[in-house]
Parts: structure tokens; C-alpha cells; sequence
């Protein structure tokens, strides 16, 4: 590892080994390695610099939920066998752009709803259980880097302007259907199904901003064949990402079962890509407002990593993954989505997104401090 003698200073060296370009892809330092260094570096004095052009990157200090830092993150982009240097010193940060957000939404039926500068996502809480106890996935799209979370909901609650409705800015016009997984969501698969479950119970806002926002939810109890199973999920979401990252834990009386992450497939039958050895599904569909309006094609995807996705299925109008899971441990997947009105024109152009995004999971970045 290269690190840097100079007082309240430390370097770091972040290259790409891999033949693809990393673009806008966050680096995550330990809070204690900073401070290993830097004694007296605080949230609030630490600063992240390129070596060479001395320009300031934005970061955040991220906590993970805890009361005390547990990391320092910001992002790089880096062409093939590229890399950079940078100073992690003391100093006043710029304020931030903020490309990340998401909270908890009574007012709209316990809604909770996150995004960033490219995607927008909500699941359900209990306020919507007498209409649709839905564990799955709803995707709003959108074609604007500012963050409309806050908007539309204000829009839709108190000025007459559904967010069923394109005002320029985009909508949500995608349907999750009641016992479906919607746009991604994971689930027990026993006896050659997938068992959803309902709402969320609880749920907990871990960071928020402005480079990565990560949330708790927690689903109550439900029937899998004869078992109670419960689910727990972290999700986050990064700056400039069409994925979020899942972190998924179940409980039951169960030592190993199937699980699956599924896409539901609406009555288009869509264009569907799948890569077993890459561990993806890519599926890009027309997308119709409420209105019965043409909003161009909507695209979803799955990335299982490191090798577990083990079968692909279509059945109970989904596309499935199907994977193992190991009662105890935590099982890390990704969903995404994507427009053609905002940045993907065709379906081809989302599969190639797709691809490329799981082989940066297999080849990251490296970094020495």
C-alpha cells in the first residue's frame, strides 16, 4: 500500500485494471483509515482532492445507521488501465450537489420512495395493505437529473397534477400488480414458485446523500408453503447509477432454500435478454400511461453476482432468477431500470448497459492508501 508522510495528509491511488471505463463509480474508504492518518479529521474537515489538478471531488461520510462515521466515499471515473491519485486532508468541503434521496411517505399510504439523479423507486407500507399488500418493486421514470421525489408527491396530494401524468419531468406508469414482484424484487422460490409476501413493516433511513442513500425495511411474517418466513432488506443507491443495491435476509425454519428475483411481465411481452454465466436479465417493454398514452419503452434489470444465479425461468407472468439461499448469511443482488426517453433510445443500447454494469462488478476498481 503507498501512503504519504506529510501531516494531515494521506494519499490515495485509485486505478482500473479492467478493459471498460468506470464511470461515476464510488470509492469507499474506512472512517478508521482516515482517521489513522488524519487524528483530528471530523465530518465536518475532511476533505478529497486530485493530486494533480488539486480539484475538489464532492464526498460523503456515511454511517451505515450507526451514531459514529464509517466510511468516506465520492466517486471517479476512470478509462481503461487508468488511474489517479488523490489527498484525503483537512479542510472546509464544498457544499454538495445532492443526486440521492429517499424517505419514508405517510402521507401517501406509507409509501417509501427513493432516487437519484437518474432513477426513481418506491415500495409499499402498511397504509396500502387493505388495497394491495404488495411486497414488489414500482418504478416511476423520469428524464431529469433533479431529484422530484418531494414534487410529484406534493404535486399529486395538494395541486391536481397526478404523477400518473408526464408534466414534463416524468411518471409513474408502472404496474407491480397485486402478489407480483414488480420491477425486480427478491423472494423465497419453494416448490417451483415464488412466494412475494406483503407490505414492509418497518423501515429506517441509514444515509441520505449526497452520493449514496441507504434505507432498512423490514417485512412482517408470511406463509411460505407451511412456514412463517420474514424477510430484511438493506437497499442503496449511488450517484449517477441506473441499479440499486440489495442486501436481503430471511428467516424461517429453513437451512437453505431457492430464492428469486423477478421481473413481472405485463401483457407486451417485452424483448428479453438473459445471461446466466453474467448473472442478468434485461427486459425493456412499451410503457403506457394511465391514459392509455404511449410514454416510449420502460427497461428493468436483475444482477445476480458472482456466479449465483443458477437457472432463469418464465413463469407466473415473471422472469426469474433463481438463486440459493443459506439461512444466516446476506444475499447481495442488484435492480435497475432505465427510459427511452432518457438515455436508453432502444432496447439494444439497455442490454449493453446491462452487460457492462455486471462486469464492473467483477472488475472494480483497486484501491491503495
Amino acid at each position: 500500500m503507498l501512503a504519504s508522510c506529510k501531516p494531515n495528509q494521506m494519499t490515495i491511488e485509485v486505478s482500473n485494471p479492467s478493459n471498460i471505463v468506470h464511470e461515476n463509480t464510488t470509492v469507499e474508504i474506512l472512517w478508521s483509515d482516515v482517521v489513522a492518518k488524519l487524528p483530528a479529521a471530523s465530518p465536518a474537515n475532511v476533505v478529497v482532492v486530485n493530486a494533480e489538478t488539486g480539484s475538489e471531488l464532492t464526498r460523503q461520510i456515511v454511517y451505515h445507521g450507526a451514531s459514529t462515521p464509517q466510511a468516506l466515499i465520492f466517486q471517479v471515473t476512470l478509462a481503461p488501465s487508468e488511474s489517479v491519485k488523490l489527498f484525503v486532508k483537512e479542510g472546509v468541503p464544498k457544499e454538495p450537489v445532492y443526486k440521492t434521496f429517499g424517505r419514508f411517505v405517510p402521507e401517501r399510504k406509507d409509501d417509501f420512495a427513493w432516487e437519484n439523479d437518474r432513477v426513481v423507486y418506491r415500495i409499499f407500507g402498511p397504509g396500502l395493505a387493505a388495497e394491495n399488500p404488495s411486497s414488489g418493486l414500482d418504478l416511476w421514470l423520469k428524464k431529469t437529473e433533479n431529484l422530484i421525489i418531494n414534487k410529484f408527491y406534493k404535486d399529486d396530494l395538494e395541486n391536481d397534477k397526478s404523477y400518473h401524468v408526464d408534466w414534463g419531468e416524468g411518471l409513474d406508469c408502472y404496474k407491480v400488480g397485486a402478489g407480483g414482484l414488480g420491477a425486480g424484487a427478491l423472494a423465497p422460490f419453494v416448490n417451483g414458485r415464488f412466494w412475494p409476501g406483503k407490505h414492509f413493516i418497518t423501515q429506517e433511513v441509514l444515509d441520505n446523500g449526497p452520493i449514496r442513500t441507504s434505507f432498512r425495511v423490514t417485512y412482517d411474517n408470511y406463509l411460505v408453503e407451511e412456514e412463517m418466513f420474514s424477510k430484511s432488506l438493506i437497499i442503496s443507491i449511488d450517484a449517477g447509477s441506473q441499479f440499486s443495491k440489495a442486501v436481503v435476509s430471511f428467516d424461517g425454519n429453513f437451512t437453505e432454500i431457492g430464492v428469486a428475483a423477478g421481473i413481472i411481465l405485463h401483457d407486451d411481452p417485452g424483448n428479453i435478454k438473459t445471461n446466466l454465466a453474467a448473472g442478468y436479465h434485461a427486459f425493456g417493454e412499451i410503457a403506457v400511461s394511465d391514459a392509455g398514452l404511449s410514454a416510449g419503452r420502460n427497461y428493468v434489470a436483475t444482477v445476480i453476482p458472482d456466479g449465483k444465479m443458477t437457472q432463469s425461468l418464465n413463469q407466473q407472468s415473471h422472469l426469474l432468477a433463481i438463486a440459493s439461499y443459506r439461512k444466516g448469511e446476506e444475499f447481495t443482488y442488484y435492480f435497475g431500470a432505465g427510459w427511452s426517453e432518457w438515455g436508453f433510445e432502444n432496447d439494444q443500447k439497455w442490454f449493453d448497459h446491462v452487460a457492462t454494469f455486471a462486469e464492473k462488478l467483477k472488475n472494480p476498481l483497486r484501491v491503495a492508501l
